[in-house]
């Protein structure tokens, strides 16, 4: 979930919900407490995670950097949730679909570096912080070929375009992490866990936005949920 600092209300945009449910999952929402104890016992009761979005930037003394002037709000209770959720998924072999802010977690948890504001640290740079219909497809991607993401675009995999609203970017994937998207400016926009047996995939634009209308996000939940639904069959069996 996310935490509105001025009600001090945890809360989620109900798309990421409507996705997962849509697609056969059952969608539990975690509160943001970045208790371990707590984090572990909940995660082990859950079979997959998916990270979502956030108005907020992580903190960049997780990876090493003084904050840019550009840095927006920082919520702690958001990054140190996500950090336990990570490290618990990676503990239980979960699968994770880790969308925008999500993905920036991600790579931030395996050791990786962030793009702290694209506008100011990126020269030639496209919009990236799209206002107005967010989920409208404002800019190009290219995909890596001979991975699941390409395969999950199908034969529109040379021509897509992608919704998009961040600043931030991933800047050095992290450990067991490859690049697979780019946008036309070079920006990442997809990362793959390096390792066969683990589905970890990092979206930097939001695939929840365009489930109902888009085939290619429909399949991104579709496989999320079918392979931590295969487990759960594997487990009872």
């Amino acid at each position: 979930m996310r935490l509105e600092l001025e009600t001090r209300r945890f809360y989620l945009g109900r798309d990421y919900s409507e996705a997962v449910e849509a697609a056969g999952g059952l969608p539990v929402h975690i509160p943001l407490i970045p208790d371990k104890e707590f984090v572990s016992d909940l995660i082990g009761h859950l079979d997959g995670i998916l990270l979502p979005g956030c108005d907020s930037d992580i903190d960049p003394a997780y990876y090493g950097e003084e904050p840019h002037p550009k840095l927006k709000k920082v919520v702690p209770e958001k990054d140190e949730t996500d950090l336990l959720v990570l490290a618990e998924a990676d503990r239980l072999n979960l699968p994770v679909l880790a969308i925008c802010y999500g993905m920036q977690a991600l790579n931030v948890f395996r050791g990786g570096k962030l793009i702290q504001d694209i506008d100011a640290q990126v020269e030639n740079c496209i919009q990236h912080q799209q206002a107005g219909n967010l989920g409208r497809n404002s800019h190009g991607i290219t995909l890596a070929t001979d991975n699941m993401l390409f395969d999950l675009a199908g034969g529109d995999a040379t021509k897509l375009r992608v919704n998009s609203h961040h600043h931030q970017a991933v800047k050095q994937t992290g450990r067991d992490l490859d690049a697979v998207a780019w946008a036309n400016d070079g920006i990442i926009e997809g990362i793959l866990d390096t390792r066969p047996e683990r589905f970890v995939l990092g979206l930097q634009w939001h695939p929840e936005l365009s489930w109902n209308s888009d085939a290619f996000s429909r399949r991104i939940f579709a496989t999320f949920v079918k392979e931590f639904a295969d487990r759960v069959v594997e487990r009872q069996a």
